[in-house]
């Protein structure tokens, strides 16, 4: 089947947000005299929502919902003033959605950053590339639930079997599964490709314009 749509996920794939998460993270931890992460630890703490990562970078003696909440407000208070601070698309993506936008391919972002960080960096790093742009807004809806995949595949007028879904975690994998899409890693984001093998990606792109082989059409020259 020709694919006619391609869905990415934000941070890791499309573009390397991991210094103003963790410089946000940590400001908001050492106000609270809390130990920080380094860069590395906060690989592992992006992928499932700005919520959860916050639970995994505070203290185990502090993980009550009520800390949590309130760690969570203020890091977000924080970072949305930082979001585009050192965040910066990974070389070779911009040339990449060129290629495809040229070839009449939909695309699309979705992530499990909360929706108003989605579209604000999305917009800002990627004017006029990605319609429909859709972040987190509850938690029950956040990938690998596969329902907002679903929904951007109706939004974009294509079948679930005619999208490639390409992200750089298992949760990633599993979403694009768990909706019927064609799973694509990438071995440049945060987690490993034996991670997204074992989640099941069905290859893994080593570098942007490794989709293009997958797509079938060759870059056009200028």
């Amino acid at each position: 089947m020709k694919f006619k749509g391609v869905i990415f996920d934000l941070d890791g794939t499309l573009v390397n947000s991991l210094e103003d998460i963790a410089d946000s993270m940590n400001s908001v931890l050492k106000n609270l005299n809390y130990p920080t992460h380094s860069y590395e630890d906060y690989q592992y703490f992006i992928g499932s929502g700005l919520r959860n990562l916050v639970s995994k970078a505070m203290p185990a003696t502090q993980k009550e919902d009520k800390q949590i909440d309130n760690c969570y407000n203020l890091m977000v208070d924080v970072y949305r003033n930082n979001c585009t601070r050192k965040t910066k698309a990974y070389d070779g993506i911009f040339e990449l959605l060129d290629e495809l936008k040229s070839h009449d391919l939909k695309l699309s972002v979705f992530s499990n950053k909360s929706d108003t960080l989605t579209k604000e960096i999305t917009a800002f790093l990627f004017p006029n590339y990605f319609d429909p742009i859709i972040g987190m807004t509850t938690e029950a809806l956040k990938k690998p639930n596969p329902l907002k995949a679903i929904q951007i595949s109706n939004d974009l007028g294509l079948k679930a079997e005619e999208i490639i879904f390409v992200g750089d975690s298992g949760i990633d994998m599993q979403t694009a599964t768990n909706a019927n899409m064609f799973a694509v890693g990438v071995s440049w984001g945060y987690r490993s490709a034996k991670e997204l093998m074992a989640d099941g990606a069905k290859q893994v792109l080593n570098q942007p314009a490794d989709l293009l082989d997958i797509l079938k059409f060759v870059p056009q020259t200028k």
